[in-house]
């Protein structure tokens, strides 16, 4: 994130309100706020410090410039520049359903309740299973996490409550750690883009 222009090897994925585009650094004050918002971390072990996410977006700028691909940031025409951060990586860490492709999201909580998420994680999912070939996507959450469980089910993704899996990153007693694990393959949303 060392200018202002988008990188010509990221993506640019539109939907009707949204814009998934590269980040910018103007884009790390906004998104300090999102990080250091309490009720946007509440399904996260605690709030970011501006160092630590700054540490975050260095982290996320390392996956596009490894992979091409990675959380991008969410744009909403009109609304605003950086509402928070919509995309695909690779999981970090190991368990049961690894090495795996994740969609995730954090959005502002100003953006909630709208639509945003679910729109945005579509133009993701679209282009993670057409333009990088992807056979499956994850996404996982805190079982109290409902808003962003309730994304994944709008999206056409499944859960069995057999692969829940307690987080490796967070200790065993922490009330966050057992997670749900939602699932989508890419016969199943190119089905569903044909309704």
């Amino acid at each position: 994130m060392t200018n202002n222009s988008p990188q010509p090897d990221q993506a640019l994925l539109r939907g009707a309100r949204v814009l998934l585009r590269p980040w910018r650094t103007a884009d790390r004050e906004p998104f300090a706020a999102i990080n250091a918002d309490p009720l946007v971390m509440k399904h996260f072990p605690a709030p970011l410090s501006r160092y630590d996410s700054d540490a975050l977006a260095d982290r996320i700028q390392t996956h596009f410039d490894q992979y091409g691909f990675g959380p991008w940031v969410l744009d909403i025409p009109g609304v605003s520049e950086c509402a928070g951060f919509v995309g695909l990586l690779n999981v970090s860490f190991d368990a049961h359903f690894t090495p795996a492709v994740e969609i995730g999201w954090r959005l502002a909580s100003s953006a909630w309740g709208q639509g945003y998420a679910t729109e945005a994680a579509a133009c993701a999912l679209r282009y993670g299973f057409h333009a990088l070939a992807l056979p499956e996507i994850v996404s996982f959450t805190a079982l109290a996490n409902l808003n962003s469980l309730a994304v994944m089910r709008r999206l056409g993704m499944q859960c069995d409550i057999h692969e829940d899996f307690l987080h490796p990153r967070l200790p065993a007693e922490h009330p966050l750690c057992l997670h749900h694990l939602y699932r989508i393959r890419r016969e199943q949303w190119i089905e569903r883009e044909k309704r």
